[in-house]
C-alpha cells in the first residue's frame, strides 16, 4: 500500500525512482479506506534526507499511511531552506488537536547536551506530554530514544568514553516479542552516537523490557510493557553512506575521531560500504506498524 505524502516534496521522485509506492494527498482523498495517520518530528538538521529514508520504510508496508512531517517551532533549523518547512511542515501548535495512529520522534546531534539545556526541550516534553493521550504508539530514535526514556520513565543517559560509530552485531532476547518477530537471532545494525543508556537501569525499570543488546556497542531496542514507546538507540534507518558522509564531516571539522567500526570493506575507507541492516530495517517497521499500531488504534478517535 501506499504512503501519502504532500504534493510535490522533493523525496517524492526519488521514492516512485525505487519503485516505493507513493500516493499525494489529492488521490488519496478519494480511496474509501481508513489510513494510518503518522507524525514524523523530524530533529535531525539535514532533514530532506530523513524524510527520504523514513518514507522509504513507512512505503515498504501493506498499510496505507498518511504522513504529517513536523518541526520545533522554538529551535530554527539552519540546514534546510524556509520554504521547504514552510511547504512541508507543520508544528505541534498546529496539530495538538489532533490525534496520531503512530508518531516517530527522530535522533538529533545534540547528545553533549543535558536536556534541560536543549533549546527546544519545554516545547519536546509538551509533545511527548500530548502523546500520552494522542498518539497510540511513539517510535524514538536515537537521541530520540534517550530523551522519551528520560521523560517518561526517568533513565538518564551517560557520556561514553568515545563517540560509538560504527556497524555491530545485536542479540534478540525474545523471539516472541512481537516487534522483533522474523528477526535472526543475530543481526547487524549501525550506531552513532557519544551517549548510551546503560541496559541495567532499563532491566530494573518495572515497565520497560530489553529487546536486543550488543556486546559491543550495549542497548538497542527496548519498549514499555504496554507498549506504546518503542525505543531504538541505534539507526536502523541510515542509508549505507550515512557513516561515511558523518565520518568525512567530522575529519574534515577537524575533530579527533575514530573511523566507523565493522563498516568500510578491509577497513578501508577509499571503498564503499554496504548496507548490511536493510532487511530488518524495513521488518522493524513494518512490525510497529502492524502490530503496535495498525492493531491497536482505534477505526475512529473519540
Amino acid at each position: 500500500m501506499p504512503i501519502n505524502i504532500p504534493k510535490g516534496l522533493p523525496a517524492s521522485e526519488l521514492l516512485k525512482k525505487e519503485r516505493i509506492f507513493v500516493m499525494d494527498e489529492e488521490r488519496a482523498q478519494s480511496q474509501d479506506i481508513r489510513p494510518l495517520n503518522i507524525a514524523i518530528l523530524n530533529l535531525m538538521p539535514e532533514k530532506e534526507k530523513t524524510e527520504l529514508q523514513l518514507l522509504r520504510l513507512l512505503g515498504n508496508t501493506p498499510i496505507q499511511v498518511n504522513v504529517t512531517f513536523l518541526h520545533t517551532a522554538t529551535h530554527e533549523s539552519k540546514n534546510v531552506s524556509k520554504s521547504h518547512l514552510d511547504s512541508f511542515y507543520l508544528t505541534y501548535y498546529d496539530v495538538k488537536h489532533r490525534r496520531f495512529d503512530g508518531l516517530i520522534i527522530t535522533g538529533a546531534p545534540i547528545e553533549h547536551l543535558p536536556f534541560d539545556e536543549v533549546n527546544y526541550w519545554e516545547e519536546l516534553k509538551e509533545i511527548m506530554e500530548w502523546s500520552k493521550t494522542n498518539v497510540t504508539s511513539i517510535f524514538y530514535i536515537c537521541w530520540g530514544a534517550q530523551a522519551g526514556a528520560y521523560y517518561h520513565f526517568g533513565i538518564e543517559k551517560h557520556m561514553l568514553p568515545r563517540k560509538l560509530s560504527g556497524v555491530y552485531e545485536h542479540t534478540v532476547r525474545d523471539q516472541t516479542i512481537e516487534l522483533v518477530r522474523g528477526f535472526e537471532d543475530v543481526f547487524r545494525a549501525p550506531h552513532s552516537r557519544y551517549t548510551e543508556i546503560k541496559i541495567e537501569d532499563v532491566e530494573n525499570h518495572p515497565e520497560l523490557e530489553v529487546l536486543a543488546t550488543s556486546e559491543t556497542a550495549g542497548l538497542f531496542l527496548f519498549k514499555s510493557k504496554d507498549n506504546k514507546h518503542i525505543f531504538t538507540t541505534g539507526h536502523l534507518e541510515y542509508d549505507a553512506t550515512t557513516l561515511k558522509e558523518e565520518y568525512e564531516r567530522d575529519l574534515a571539522r577537524g575533530l579527533d575521531i575514530h573511523m566507523p567500526e565493522n563498516y568500510f570493506p578491509n577497513d578501508d575507507p577509499t571503498q564503499m560500504p554496504l548496507n548490511t541492516w536493510r532487511a530488518h530495517t524495513h521488518l522493524l517497521f513494518s512490525n510497529w506498524l502492524n502490530y503496535y499500531v495498525y492493531q491497536e488504534t482505534p477505526y475512529e478517535w473519540e
